[in-house]
């Protein structure tokens, strides 16, 4: 049996499912995915603990990355975290992953170095040692 899924559609486009960022689900979805009441994902909506998108007559739409930060918020809140403290732990949770973004990107930008200058180097947990030839 032929894989259907390898076919062009009609007019020669595949079909290519949303990404996790894409804002496709309404209030009531998100909430039954999320496991949370609409009022909940409202609430969480204007503390900014979620940014759903908008459509023209102002509907919410949520994604998957929106629907998982719910799931966040949920277990958070039932551990005992209040409100505030949930947005200050997802705001802590981001910026560790940007300065781990950082961290890749630079390391990346060092070993690069390295090739082309080949010159020895050191990575310990905190610093960077390169050594470079003295010209005299």
């Amino acid at each position: 049996m032929a894989d259907r899924s390898s076919k062009p559609e009609q007019g020669g486009a595949r079909f290519q499912p949303p990404g996790p960022d894409a804002k496709v689900f309404v209030i009531s979805v998100a909430a039954e995915l999320s496991g949370l009441h609409p009022q909940t994902l409202r609430t969480y909506d204007r503390l900014g603990l979620v940014a759903p998108g908008r459509t023209g007559g102002g509907g919410r739409r949520y994604s998957l990355r929106d629907i998982e930060l719910l799931r966040t918020v949920a277990r958070l809140t039932a551990e005992g975290l209040g409100l505030e403290g949930v947005k200050r732990v997802i705001e802590l949770e981001n910026q560790v992953m940007a300065l781990q973004a950082k961290v890749a990107e630079l390391q990346a930008e060092l070993a690069q170095s390295r090739q082309v200058q080949n010159l020895p180097a050191r990575v310990t947990d905190n610093q960077v040692v390169i050594w470079r030839k003295v010209r005299r």
